[in-house]
This record gives C-alpha cells, sequence and structure tokens, in this order.
C-alpha cells in the first residue's frame, strides 16, 4: 500500500511539475501590462513584471536578474514607444532569446494598437525627455486598454494555440466587464470635463484626454527636467491667473515640486496611482480605475 501511495504522490508531483512548466512565461515590462496579462490568461501564464508603480520606468537598471528572466520568457509585453529605451534594448541582447526579439510573435509593444498622442514634430533631446513615437503614457486611459487587450489575446492565441478558447473566453469575459466599467467612471468623472489642472510631469495627456481635464501647466519645464525656483514661480503666476482646481502628480515623482505650489496657491495635490500598485489598495486594472476618478472627483469638493 505504501508503494502505491508512494507512486500516486510521485505522478502527483510531476504532473504539477509539468503544469507548471507548461505555462507561458511572459515578461511584462510595467505593472498595467501584467495586471492585463493576468486578466486574460489566469493560471495559464506565469508572469514576471520588471518594474513597480513607484518606480520611473524611464530609468531602470538593466540587472543580472532581468536578463535571466527575458533568457527564459516565451512573451514580452512592454509599452514601447521608447519608454523602456534605455534598459529594453540590452536586456533583449544580453538574454539572447531568439523567441523574443522584435519581429517575432514573442515580442509585443502595446502602443503599436493605439493612437499616440504629443508626438512631436521634431526631437531635440534639449527640449528634455521627448519620444519621437509619442507620449508612452498610454495606460492611463481605459479605452486604451481595451485595444490593447484585444490584440494581446490574439498574440496569446498566436503563441499557443492550444488554448485558444481559454483566451477567447478570458478576452470576452474583460471586455464586457471593462465596458461596463467604463460607461460607469464616465459618468463618475463628468464633473471633471474643463476642469484646469497643474501636472507635476508630462504623464496625464491619455487621462485628460478621456475625462476632458485641461492641463495648464507643468511642475518640470521639460519632460524628466527638474523644476528651477524660477520655473516653478513663472507656474505659480499661471495658476493665479486661471482657476485651475487641482496639482496632479504620480506617486513616484519627487513630491517637493507639488508641495511648493500648494502651500502657495492652496491648491489640493492629487495623487494618482499611475499603474496598478501606486497606492494601496490598487492591485488590478479595475482598482486602478476606481481609486483615479475618486481622488480626482473629490479633490473638486
Amino acid at each position: 500500500m505504501r508503494t502505491i501511495a508512494a507512486l500516486i504522490l510521485s505522478l502527483t508531483a510531476v504532473l504539477a511539475s509539468q503544469s507548471v512548466l507548461a505555462a507561458l512565461r511572459v515578461f511584462a515590462c510595467e505593472p498595467e501590462w501584467a495586471a492585463l496579462i493576468n486578466e486574460l490568461a489566469g493560471e495559464r501564464v506565469d508572469i514576471y513584471t520588471a518594474t513597480t508603480a513607484l518606480q520611473d520606468p524611464h530609468l531602470i537598471q538593466a540587472r543580472p536578474s532581468l536578463i535571466a528572466r527575458v533568457r527564459r520568457a516565451d512573451l514580452i509585453v512592454c509599452t514601447g514607444a521608447e519608454l523602456e529605451m534605455a534598459w529594453l534594448p540590452v536586456l533583449l541582447r544580453r538574454g539572447n532569446n531568439p523567441k523574443v526579439q522584435p519581429g517575432t510573435p514573442g515580442y509585443f509593444e502595446a502602443y503599436t494598437y493605439v493612437e499616440m498622442l504629443e508626438i512631436p514634430v521634431q526631437v531635440d533631446r534639449a527640449e528634455g525627455d521627448v519620444h519621437a513615437l509619442g507620449n508612452p503614457h498610454i495606460q492611463t486611459d481605459p479605452r486604451n486598454i481595451l485595444k490593447v487587450a484585444e490584440a494581446l489575446s490574439k498574440r496569446l492565441i498566436a503563441i499557443a494555440p492550444d488554448d485558444a478558447e481559454f483566451f477567447r473566453g478570458r478576452y470576452e469575459g474583460f471586455s464586457t466587464r471593462w465596458t461596463e466599467a467604463m460607461r460607469r467612471w464616465e459618468q463618475l468623472g463628468e464633473p471633471l470635463r474643463g476642469v484646469k489642472v497643474v501636472s507635476d510631469h508630462k504623464a496625464w495627456p491619455y487621462l485628460y484626454n478621456w475625462l476632458g481635464l485641461s492641463e495648464i501647466a507643468t511642475l518640470e519645464p521639460k519632460p524628466g527636467i527638474p523644476p528651477s525656483a524660477a520655473h516653478l514661480s513663472r507656474v505659480l503666476s499661471i495658476v493665479e491667473s486661471t482657476k485651475a482646481r487641482m496639482i496632479v502628480r504620480a506617486t513616484y515623482q519627487d513630491s517637493r515640486p507639488a508641495e511648493w505650489l500648494a502651500s502657495r496657491s492652496q491648491l489640493p495635490i492629487v495623487e494618482l496611482p499611475f499603474s496598478v500598485g501606486g497606492v494601496p489598495e490598487t492591485d488590478d486594472l479595475f482598482s486602478l480605475f476606481e481609486v483615479t476618478l475618486q481622488r480626482l472627483v473629490e479633490s473638486l469638493r
């Protein structure tokens, strides 16, 4: 009896091991794409997230641990549009994984499936952290999430056709729930239309485009350039001559410029999560937007 029991346990362990090995290994550059893959693929994938919402995704180091993850990945999902240009090419080169190189099914850039905003007429690095393909922070508009979800679902099916029916069902369920949630968020955000705001960084054009918010100034004089005292004084003058209602900042940004302006203008600071995990209780995409809308609307009271 002990032999049979031991055999059963051994077979169970082997099957469990094979199940783990069979899961697609996905390397997600940002937490929003890890959360989306989880919605679309669930237990059929093993997800590794390279960054957190409390990090600037422009400034990640190409650590050996990241290289090892890329080397084993079946699929890489990133924003693209040069957001990861300082570190992802190094990972791809040193990881030397032919399955996830640009141009292969295992390499997915989300920006190619949405309409890009703030595309510069010409690129001049003297103008700061300007991206030739447009502003890469596409995840702040839920309409973009849905577009990327459709394309990513198709990519999962192409890579793992045996799981096609499962992936289609997950996408259809997510699409239905997401569309319903967007209607609710848009109704909640109706009071925000036309509201003037100051931003810490050029991180929010997609959010503002969706909700109808108007950005009158940024705390950074140029994208990625810390503000000087003179620039902050100019922003204060703009605020005093307009009817700005709030200062919007991401949790990963330096809080001091926003605090300086708030202390002199009496504007509330609205700290937004920017991505999944940016503030407490934003552990998936739905809660990310729930908290974002809640904080923006509450700041008007």
